[in-house]
């Protein structure tokens, strides 16, 4: 009963309930808490860890950051799924909507430094990307991973300048390219072929909120875009949804790493990601992890992992990782 009584008294306070329904919402780094809770970060630190030590909530170090999350270990879901059921009293209600709403508040305010950045340099943006490992090897990879079958209607989530839509378009029967700023759409715009026709369409949109039917897509591509996604496994989510049956989702992008400048100045959420992390949150989508690849660069190294619905034909285990 020790694990239950401490997981009720992490409870028995109204800031530690607080921190709890916002991380059922996303997952959040200390700071952000606190500037959501509106206390000083010392003292959110302090109610973090008694809900880590009863294993409600996960810390995760990512550079300077540390990203919190709900525990996810089988002694502890029944008291997150308690949440679902619980009915807020009226004063519980007003404070969990106020809550949620300065947490759309620091949600936008990433939206827009990122954006600001993308406007910036979407004329450099090809340029930033081959500065960590050579492209046309994180080309040449990606057409490994989806050889052998049908593009099909191809998604490119976070088109950017459309070099996407340059390798892969021709094979695909339709393209859908999205990405939420402007100047890239108008980018990518210019690298349509002269008999485009209707095959392709770039849309405004987010990649957290796909306006996309579901199961009208063959493959999704998130090409260097996952590290932006201030929830990535909502981003998977979403993809995965939009998936026909079979379907395939590549995600190329960094391994975990420590560069922490790329988070100060090129507005990156996240710092990379590890094979359990992508595998995991596949998982969750209902996807199966059915291969991975690695380009190790000077600098940083490049990863792909390729995900499809669980339930489809897969490699054998021997051969899904073939870096």
């Amino acid at each position: 009963m020790s694990g239950a009584l401490d997981i009720f008294r992490s409870l028995g306070d109204p800031t530690r309930l607080r921190i709890v329904h916002l991380l059922r919402a996303m997952e959040l780094a200390v700071g952000e808490v606190a500037q959501v809770v509106d206390q000083s970060q010392p003292r959110v630190s302090r109610h973090i860890r008694i809900l880590v030590e009863s294993g409600l909530v996960e810390r995760r170090k990512e550079g300077n950051w540390v990203f919190l999350r709900l525990g996810q270990k089988a002694s502890v879901q029944p008291f997150i799924t308690l949440f679902d059921r619980l009915q807020p009293s009226a004063a519980e209600a007003a404070w969990q909507s106020a809550d949620l709403a300065r947490l759309a508040a620091v949600r936008a305010e990433r939206a827009r430094a990122a954006e600001a950045y993308f406007a910036e340099h979407a004329e450099e943006w090809d340029a930033i990307r081959s500065l960590h490992v050579a492209e046309a090897d994180v080309e040449a990879a990606m057409r490994t991973m989806l050889d052998g079958q049908a593009i099909g209607h191809l998604l490119d989530i976070g088109t950017g300048t459309g070099r996407m839509i340059e390798l892969f378009g021709p094979a695909a029967d339709q393209v859908t390219a999205l990405d939420r700023s402007p100047d890239m759409l108008r980018l990518a715009r210019a690298k349509l072929p002269e008999d485009a026709g209707d095959k392709y369409a770039l849309l405004l949109g987010d990649f957290a909120a796909l306006p996309i039917d579901p199961a009208s897509v063959d493959t999704v591509l998130l090409h260097q875009v996952l590290h932006y996604a201030q929830a990535p496994e909502q981003v998977i989510a979403q993809a995965a949804q939009v998936l026909r049956p079979g379907g395939r989702v590549l995600i190329v992008d960094f391994a975990a790493h420590e560069r922490e400048e790329l988070r100060t100045r090129d507005q990156h959420a996240r710092l990379g990601f590890s094979d359990m992390q992508i595998e995991g949150w596949f998982a969750q989508a209902g996807l199966e992890l059915e291969r991975v690849d690695m380009l190790p660069g000077q600098e940083l190294t490049v990863q792909l992992w390729l995900g499809r619905q669980r339930g489809a034909d897969i490699l054998p285990i021997e051969e899904r990782i073939s870096a």
